[in-house]
This record gives structure tokens, C-alpha cells and sequence, in this order.
């Protein structure tokens, strides 16, 4: 086995027997593929059998068949021993083995390593490793979590502190190398909120940009853990990306307030720049209190409006039919949608096929979809077969990848393992198996790639 090679096909689940294929194999009961594949280079077969070896008390066993994969030096294969290690109680294995590739410079094991000292009452340890790694940003987030266990919480302030200019604030994501200001800003705002300073911390947070990071807004988020709902509401107004209204209408769905959840969506719908957005998160809230009606009303609004056209959108509006059972209306939607544009292309006509289902009319749904102009290519031919695999008639969702392979591998193998073919199913996947790309010869730059 070769590192690159197993790092490439894991990260593009590329010419390999990619995870919920492996999960499908095990629930079917083919365990015996799946051990005799763990030998064969597969690595998320490996992986999962050696979990279900370790489940029976086979440890041992289980680290022989990652051994091959932990030969190769790559980092992924290191990193599961060790949480396997760690999971049947050898830390202190786990903690050696994660140190060896920590010391030869794997960018990745550092954090790991110092996060396991840490779990396992070496948090002191664990700070002074990363200290000096404070300008990375991601090591400078495991830092904050490391000092709350090492009680090492202000030490870590005053290092962020000043990383934090009094004037600067950066205004593009290119601004500044390493630790940037807002980052920074964030990070000590967590430590002074886990020491209890919550109004520090939420001043800090008011120098800083608005920008959210992983769609959460990071003050809306510590305003509504501690219940500082008028301070909240003030920012929902405020904040114009429809963030703060986010966190403001979870917070009252929890306290059981659904129509001061509803109120808030409603009012920053009217103004916020995420106007579609904020839209799906109110007919969401409204379909989870079974009021999928009024869900699809608010849809419909919106799809009628400015901005309506996005097929993200007309796709909730779809699934909320086929919800509430009244997937006859999302037809009649569509239909006036076209009669509108006067066009329909396939990302839109895709979803008629599970409200045509929805309505019993599954073969009237095969043969219109077969007769749309896109109807040949890979990507239309994935939703056509589910279609017949959903309504029992597998072998024809089967026929009908075959003649796109290895374009939607993974569903024709599905199906395939789901037929008990399961040996035609792995030569499928295989057949899709790029080789890493080289390394790159260009000058590295410090520049954006724009």
C-alpha cells in the first residue's frame, strides 16, 4: 500500500468502497466481504471491521488489520488506531503511537496528540506544545479548549491579546497571515465567557466583524446561552444577515414560545439580506409543529416574489408538499412556474419525478423523464434510477447506470450489493480509480489564488 495513493482515494471515495457502501454490506450480513476486502487495500473496509473486532473484545485482531495501513506512515490510519486505542482504555498507548508521527512534523498530529494529553490529565503538557503554535489558527483554537483544563485560561489570554492591534480590523479574508484579529477576538471571547466575564466577552465580541463563521454568529450564539433576550433581539434588528434572528428564534422555540419564533422569522424576513433563507428556516420551524399548510404558504410567497426562481428553493417547496400529502399542488406549482419561464431544464424538472411518485403515477414519471432532452446524460440518469429502484424495479435502475459507468458508481454498486452482486458491484468502483494528481511545480505564493 502506498500513503498517497490511500489518502487520495479516501478524501475523493474514488476507485474504493466508499463508508455508507460498507455500512450497506454489514447490514446485509456480507461480513465476510467486508473482512476479505480489509485485507485488500480497502481502507474504510478496514476501518469498520476493525471497530467491530475491537466491539467483540478482539483487540488484537483488530490492530492486525490496520497494521498494513499503519505501515504506510499515513496519518489517517495512525489517527483511528489511536482512537481505537484510546476507546478500549490504552491511552497510553494511543498517546506513544500519536507522539511518533507528532515528532516527524505530520502537520495534522499535533492537535490530535495535544487534545488526547489533554483528555487524559496531561493538559499542562498539552498547553506548552502548542504555545508556540499560537499563530496557526486552528492550533491556536485547540489552545483556548487545552488552557480551560490546565486552569492556564489567562495565560492564553494575554497571548491573544496581543495579537490583537487597537486599530486594525481586517477587511477580507486575504488581509492578514496566521492568527487574524477576529479570530483572535473570538477565541479570547470564549475564554473570558468560560471564566464567567460574559459582559468582557461580549464587549470584545461588539469590536469585531459580523461575519459568521460555519453559519453561527458567534454573539447571538453567547446572548441566547445566557438568556439575554433583549440584548438579542436588539442585535436581530440590527444584524441584517439574519443570524442573530437565527439564534434568537431557536432560543424561543426551546423556551416553547413557536409564535415569538415565528414573529422573529416574519420581522427579519422584511429585512434581511438572506431574505430566502430566513424563509426556509420559518417553514421548517412551522413543518416540525405540524403546520406543514402554513409552511407551504410561506414557500409559495416566496417562490412568487423577488429572488423566488432558485431551485434550492423550489426543492423545499417540493419536499414540503410531498410532506403534508399534496404532492398534486407541487405539481401544479411547477406547472406554473414553467408556464411562467417557458423553460424547464433538468434541475428543476428532477423534482416532478417524487411528486409524480408521491401520486401513484410512477411509470407516467419514468417515461416523461426518459423523454426530456437531458434525459441521456449521467446526472439525469441518477434520479430516473432511483425512481425505479424506490418502486421495487432495481434491475432497471441497474440497466440503466450500466450505460453511464463509472459515472454514479457508488448508487449503481448500491443497487448491486442490494441485488447480492456483490463481487460486479466492488469491479464497478473499481473501475473509477484515478492516481493522485502530482505535486504541483508552480511557485508557491503568498498572494490569493484569484
Amino acid at each position: 500500500m502506498d500513503a498517497t495513493d490511500l489518502d487520495y482515494r479516501a478524501r475523493t471515495q474514488s476507485g474504493c468502497i466508499p463508508p455508507h457502501l460498507v455500512s450497506r454490506l454489514l447490514e446485509l450480513g456480507h461480513l465476510e466481504k467486508v473482512e476479505l476486502w480489509a485485507g485488500r487495500g480497502e481502507w474504510f473496509c478496514a476501518r469498520e471491521w476493525a471497530r467491530l473486532l475491537g466491539d467483540q473484545g478482539r483487540h488484537g485482531d483488530a490492530l492486525e488489520t490496520l497494521a498494513p495501513y499503519l505501515a504506510t506512515g499515513w496519518w489517517t490510519a495512525t489517527r483511528t488506531t489511536a482512537e481505537l486505542l484510546e476507546d478500549w482504555g490504552r491511552a497510553d498507548e494511543a498517546i506513544v503511537l500519536t507522539r511518533s508521527r507528532m515528532e516527524l512534523g505530520h502537520p495534522l498530529a499535533l492537535e490530535f496528540y495535544a487534545r488526547l494529553l489533554a483528555r487524559h490529565d496531561r493538559s499542562d503538557e498539552a498547553f506548552n506544545l502548542l504555545l508556540p503554535h499560537i499563530d496557526d489558527w486552528f492550533l491556536a483554537a485547540a489552545l483556548v479548549d487545552v488552557a480551560e483544563s490546565a486552569g492556564r485560561g489567562e495565560e492564553a489570554a494575554e497571548q491573544l491579546t496581543a495579537r490583537i492591534p487597537e486599530e486594525h480590523r481586517c477587511d477580507g479574508p486575504w488581509c492578514c497571515r496566521g492568527l487574524d484579529p477576529d479570530t483572535a477576538i473570538g477565541l479570547l471571547a470564549t475564554i473570558r465567557e468560560r471564566q464567567g466575564r460574559v459582559e468582557a466577552a461580549i464587549a470584545l465580541l461588539r469590536t469585531r466583524g459580523t461575519a459568521p463563521v460555519n453559519g453561527r454568529d458567534q454573539l447571538a450564539d453567547l446572548l441566547a446561552r445566557h438568556g439575554r433576550t433583549g440584548e438579542l433581539r436588539a442585535y436581530a434588528a440590527a444584524e441584517k444577515l439574519g443570524y442573530a434572528a437565527q439564534s434568537l428564534a431557536e432560543l424561543l422555540e426551546e423556551r416553547g414560545d413557536v409564535e415569538g419564533a415565528i414573529a422573529v422569522y416574519r420581522q427579519a424576513g422584511e429585512a434581511s439580506v438572506r431574505r430566502g433563507n430566513t424563509a426556509v428556516q420559518l417553514a421548517h420551524l412551522l413543518a416540525r409543529h405540524d403546520r406543514g399548510d402554513e409552511a407551504i404558504d410561506v414557500m409559495r410567497a416566496l417562490v412568487d416574489g423577488p429572488g423566488g426562481t432558485d431551485d434550492w428553493i423550489w426543492h423545499v417547496l417540493c419536499t414540503l408538499c410531498i410532506d403534508r400529502g399534496r404532492p398534486e399542488d407541487g405539481l401544479v406549482y411547477l406547472d406554473a412556474r414553467k408556464t411562467r419561464r417557458g423553460e424547464e431544464d433538468w434541475d428543476l424538472y428532477r423534482m416532478r419525478l417524487p411528486l409524480m411518485a408521491a401520486c401513484g403515477r410512477v411509470d407516467e414519471a419514468v417515461e416523461q423523464a426518459q423523454a426530456h432532452p437531458e434525459a441521456s446524460t449521467p446526472y439525469a440518469a441518477l434520479p430516473i434510477a432511483e425512481l425505479l429502484a424506490d418502486s421495487g424495479r432495481t434491475e432497471e435502475a441497474v440497466e440503466l447506470l450500466q450505460l453511464h459507468a463509472p459515472a454514479n458508481s457508488h448508487a449503481l454498486a448500491g443497487y448491486l450489493i442490494d441485488l447480492g452482486r456483490v463481487e460486479e458491484a466492488v469491479a464497478f468502483l473499481h473501475q473509477d480509480r484515478p492516481r493522485p494528481p502530482q505535486p504541483s511545480t508552480t511557485a508557491w505564493s503568498e498572494g490569493p489564488p484569484f
